[in-house]
C-alpha cells in the first residue's frame, strides 16, 4: 500500500475542510460575530490601535481559496507516433480468364507454383480453328485479285470508281476475317501475365471453360501493400513517401514507405485509406495477414502529463487547468501520444505548473491553495 498518496489524500480533504467549515459556522454565527468585531474595534480605538491591524498579512491565502495540487512540469523534446491497424495485400492479384471458349487440352499446375511472365497456364483444343483460318485465307486471296483487276480496269476507263473502291473495301473485309481467326487461335493458349505464385490449381484437363471463365489465379508478392485508415484529423499529417515501420502480428518488423493516401473519405468511418508499400522479394509476407502500421513524425516540444489532469472546459474543450500565480486559468491541449502512466501534449507554456488534483473544482479565475507534488507522490 502506497502511502504517499493517502497522505496527500488526507490533506486535501483537510484543505476542504479548512475552507468549508468557517464559511458555514460563519453564516450560522453572523449576528454575535458582528456584535463582537464592532466591540474589538471599539477597543482598539480607544487603546490607539489602527484599525487595519488585524488584515491578513502578505501571502496568506485568499479568503475562498480552493485546495489543490500542483505538478511544474518542463517542455520536452518528444517523437509523435500515428499507429494504424491495416492488413497486408498482394502487390498484384488477377484472375486469369478464356477469352475464347474451348476444352482445356493442358496438364494443370498446382497451387504454389512459382510461374514467370508468360508461363503457359492452360492450352485449348482448336478445333475447327485451322479450317477457318484457311478458308479466310482463301477470301483473302479472291478479294486481292478482285481488287487488283478493278484497280487495271479504273485506270483504263473501263470500269467505275465505285466498282474499284466496293473491291478494296472488300479486300479490307477479308483481310480484318483472317486478323481475327488468327487472334482467335493465340488466345488458346492462356498465360501468365506477370511473375508471380499460383494461388490455385489451374484448369483440369478435359474441363470446358467459355469466355471469362477462370483459369488460374495468379498473384504478386514481389512487393506488397499493407492497408490501413488514418482519421481525417491525421491524415494531413501524412505525405507519401514517408518511411513506416510495419510489425506483423506474428512479430516481425519491417521497413517501407507510404505509397498511397486516399482523398476520399469512408462514408461510414469519415476515415482515408494509406498504402505502406514493403519490398518482398523472398515472398516471406502473405497476403492477408493482420498488421500495425507506425509513422514518426518530426519531433516537437511537449509536456509529459498524467492523464487524470485532463479536462474539459464548458465549451467542451479538451485542456489542463494552471496555476497562474494564486489563481487557477484553463488552457486546451492537444495529445501528441500516450505512455505508461502519462499522456504527451502541446500548447502549454515552456514551463507549466499544472493543476494534477482538485482541478475540477475550480474555473477561471478562482482563488487557489497550491501544494506541490511530484510523479513519485502521485504513485
Amino acid at each position: 500500500m502506497r502511502v504517499a498518496p493517502l497522505i496527500l489524500a488526507l490533506g486535501l480533504a483537510a484543505g476542504l475542510a479548512w475552507w468549508f467549515v468557517p464559511h458555514v459556522s460563519g453564516r450560522q454565527d453572523s449576528a454575535g460575530a458582528q456584535d463582537a468585531t464592532a466591540t474589538a474595534e471599539q477597543a482598539t480605538t480607544r487603546a490607539g490601535s489602527p484599525a487595519s491591524a488585524d488584515a491578513p498579512s502578505p501571502g496568506a491565502p485568499s479568503p475562498g481559496a480552493v485546495p489543490v495540487m500542483i505538478m511544474e512540469i518542463s517542455a520536452e523534446p518528444t517523437i509523435d507516433r500515428i499507429t494504424l491497424r491495416g492488413r497486408t495485400e498482394a502487390n498484384r492479384n488477377v484472375v486469369v480468364r478464356a477469352e475464347t471458349p474451348g476444352r482445356v487440352i493442358s496438364e494443370p499446375l498446382r497451387a504454389g507454383t512459382r510461374v514467370d511472365d508468360g508461363t503457359l497456364l492452360c492450352r485449348l483444343e482448336p478445333g475447327a480453328r485451322q479450317a477457318q483460318v484457311a478458308e479466310a485465307e482463301a477470301a483473302l486471296a479472291e478479294a486481292q485479285v478482285e481488287a487488283d483487276a478493278a484497280t487495271q480496269l479504273s485506270q483504263k476507263g473501263f470500269t467505275a470508281e465505285t466498282t474499284r473502291v466496293a473491291r478494296l473495301a472488300a479486300l479490307q473485309r477479308a483481310e480484318a476475317a483472317l486478323d481475327l481467326v488468327r487472334l482467335d487461335i493465340a488466345r488458346l493458349e492462356i498465360r501468365a501475365p506477370f511473375a508471380g505464385i499460383l494461388e490455385s490449381d489451374t484448369a483440369e484437363f478435359g474441363a470446358r471453360l467459355g469466355i471469362g471463365d477462370a483459369c488460374a489465379t495468379v498473384i504478386d508478392l514481389s512487393e506488397v501493400k499493407v492497408t490501413g485508415y488514418v482519421s481525417e484529423q491525421d491524415v494531413d499529417r501524412l505525405s507519401v513517401g514517408q518511411p513506416v515501420t510495419v510489425r506483423l502480428i506474428s512479430g516481425a518488423v519491417h521497413e517501407g514507405a507510404i505509397g498511397f493516401i486516399g482523398s476520399m473519405a469512408d462514408e461510414s468511418t469519415r476515415t482515408y485509406r494509406v498504402e505502406a508499400r514493403l519490398p518482398n522479394a523472398d515472398g516471406s509476407i502473405r497476403d492477408g495477414m493482420t498488421a500495425e502500421i507506425g509513422v514518426e513524425l518530426p519531433a516537437e516540444r511537449a509536456h509529459r502529463i498524467p492523464q487524470a489532469a485532463l479536462t474539459l472546459d464548458d465549451e467542451g474543450r479538451l485542456g489542463v487547468r494552471l496555476a497562474d500565480d494564486s489563481t487557477a486559468r484553463f488552457l486546451p491541449v492537444r495529445i501528441v501520444r500516450e505512455d505508461t502512466g502519462g499522456v504527451w501534449v502541446t500548447g502549454l507554456p515552456e514551463t507549466a505548473r499544472v493543476i494534477v488534483v482538485g482541478q475540477e473544482f475550480v474555473r477561471d479565475g478562482r482563488p487557489i491553495l497550491s501544494t506541490p507534488v511530484s510523479w513519485d507522490d502521485l504513485g
